[in-house]
Formats: structure tokens, sequence, C-alpha cells
């Protein structure tokens, strides 16, 4: 599955600084709005030491890390739903998101102009989602209108359906998000295919000072207060050390975040927390020709999770042979984990577990 994650906030928050180290896409990067004009893409590897271990037990050929897509969206400003600073584009371009990364400024810095006027992350963080809910506002409005004259025809489906759509136009006129819209599946598909803004999960990305980066600052425990309302993520980076991390190979990138005193950089903790928010695990292939990962959500079944590599694994499916990667890489090799007993033969029914090392038999 495909994994797709918009990088939001305000002008000189450290987006595009965030989003040139995740992809070295080299978005343009400077000290005033609106320097992202299109959104940029970049594709990048979700970091697994263990896939890196299971490829070197096993001495693939090959190794195919999962991936994550990132689009930076340029800042975003106070009357954006308005189409102020190319607010209308840039807020078409999140609906395609699976998960809205907000960047948001938790450093104070005068040489780095912010275009509010000082940093207040309550403020901040409530101007970005004030915008997508009048986005959304003005699309539902949109369907209502749609509805009243459908319903003219007496269709009770209709009529439901015109309920319900004014039901949520009333609660995103009282300012809340359409997450909190309280609605059962059926009532959701007055709506659903708007593919809401304000109905998406956030991950907030705090950007600190050099020397912040453990301990934090009063920025990020508001924002911490904020995020618990919805049970959101918070990681927090400092864009300047991500940026320098970015040009290091894997040698140097571990000596330089020794001497910071950190076991991970932030953007690994970035994806591994946009992977959590998500509900997502990881299971692996592994062979002599390639060592793959393979991205599925929490929950899954055997045969869907087979399906993920090709549909014809889950409509033929007959069984999985599975070993969790622990007892993979304590005992070496697939050979010596079926000695041990400790490859399992999981039927349709299996739910596959994070680490799940795979291979599926399946009729043609």
């Amino acid at each position: 599955m495909s994994l797709k994650c918009g990088i939001v906030g305000l002008p000189n928050v450290g987006k595009s600084t965030l989003f040139n180290a995740l992809s070295n896409a080299g978005a343009e990067s400077a000290n005033f709005p609106f320097c992202t004009i299109d959104p940029n893409v970049g594709l990048v590897s979700v970091p697994d030491e263990r896939l890196t271990n299971l490829a070197n037990l096993a001495q693939s050929a090959s190794v195919i890390p999962a991936t994550i897509e990132f689009v930076d969206i340029a800042g975003l400003v106070k009357g954006a739903a308005e189409g102020k600073g190319k607010g209308n584009a840039f807020l078409s371009h999140i609906r395609e998101v699976d998960l809205i990364i907000h960047v948001v400024r938790c450093f104070d810095d005068d040489d780095i102009i912010h275009v509010e006027g000082g940093v207040d992350p309550e403020r901040d963080i409530a101007i970005i989602e004030e915008e997508l809910i009048l986005k959304d506002l003005e699309s539902v409005e949109k369907r209502v209108d749609t509805l009243k004259k459908q319903s003219k025809s007496g269709d009770k489906a209709f009529k439901a359906q015109l309920a319900v759509a004014e039901r949520l136009r009333e609660h995103l006129e009282n300012g809340n998000s359409a997450r909190l819209f309280e609605a059962n599946e059926d009532e959701k598909e007055a709506y659903k295919d708007l593919m809401l803004l304000s109905s998406k999960q956030v991950l907030y990305a705090c950007n600190v000072g050099e020397t912040e980066l453990d301990s934090g600052n009063d920025y990020v425990e508001t924002v911490k207060k904020i995020a618990a309302q919805h049970d959101d993520e918070v990681v927090m980076f400092c864009a300047k050390i991500e940026a320098e991390i970015a040009e290091l190979d894997a040698e140097e990138k571990e000596m330089f975040l020794e001497e910071l005193g950190l076991t991970s950089a932030g953007l690994d903790r970035l994806i591994n927390s946009a992977y959590k928010e998500l509900g997502l695990i990881t299971y692996f292939t592994v062979g002599p020709k390639e060592a793959r990962a393979w991205t599925i959500r929490k929950g899954t079944k055997a045969p869907q999770a087979a399906g993920v590599i090709h549909t014809d694994f889950e409509r033929g499916f007959i069984r999985a042979e599975t070993i969790a990667y622990n007892d993979f890489a304590e005992l070496k090799s697939e050979k010596a984990a079926k000695e041990a007993g400790k490859m399992r033969q999981e039927g349709k029914e299996y739910v596959v577990a994070d680490g799940d090392v795979m291979l599926f038999r399946f009729n043609v």
C-alpha cells in the first residue's frame, strides 16, 4: 500500500527544510513566504534495521524497503480558504494525503521572519485548523445545495443524507473539525467522497532549537496538550540539524548523532510516528534474490496481506508459512527456524503481526 503524507504549516516554520532532509529533492528554501509554489513530492525509504539484518542473513541480492511519499505543500496563511496566498491551490493538495504532518515553529530566532509577528504554537495551529475547516465548510455547503435539489424527488435516501449534511455544516460552522463529527458508517455516505481536510489524522512536528532536542521547551508542551485532545502524535526535530544529517553517509550520520547524544535522527522518528498514527505495520519476504518490506494496516489477515504483493496471492491463498522476526534473527535462517519448530503454518484467519517473515502458498 502507498502511504502519502502532506507537510503543512505557516510560512517559515521549517517545512521545506524538513522536506529537503527527508527526500533530498531540493525544494527551494528561503526566508520569505510561498517559496514553494508547486507541491514538491519525494519518495522516502522507511528506516528499518530488521530489513537490513534479514537481507544480510539471507544474503539477498537486492533490498527493497517500504516507502512513504511526502508532499511539501506551500505555507498556508490566514485567509487561505478564501484564496489568499495561493491558498485554494495548496489546500486542494491536502485532499490527496493520508496523513497531515503539521510543522510547528517551536524556537525563537529574530533573524527568521514569522508571518504573525512572533512564535505562538497555539495560535499558529489554530490558524491552520481554521483554514481547513473553512475549506471543508465550502465543500459541505455545495453538497447541501445538491442534496436539497435531489430531495425534491421524495427519495428517502437523499432526505436522510441531507439531514446528515446539514448537521455536519452546523458542526463546521461552530469551528469544529470534521474529525470530531459523530456519524455512523451509513451516515458518512453523505460526505465520504468529499475527502474533508479537517477529517484527516495529524502528526505534529515541532521544529526546536539545537539545544532543545532532548528537553523540549514550553512551546512543545503547548503542542503536546493540543495533540492530546485527538490522541495525535508529536515529534521533535531540529530542521537545521536534520539538513546537516541529510548530507552525511551512514557511518558519518551515526557518529554525528552520537556526538549530539541522540540515538536516532528526528526524521526516522517522524516516519515511525507516521506509521503508528495511521495504524500501519510491516511484514517481510526474504530470500536469496530479494529481501522486501511490505506495509499493511494493523489487524490485516493473511490473505489480504498476501494481496498487497499480488491479487492472485489473495485470490488463491492456501496458507502462510510464518516466522517471527526475533526467531529468524536468533536462528539465522529459514531452515534453522523450521528445524526448531519456529515456522508456523497459518490459515485465512491469521492476523499478521509486525515483523512477521512470510512465505505465501497459493493456487493460481
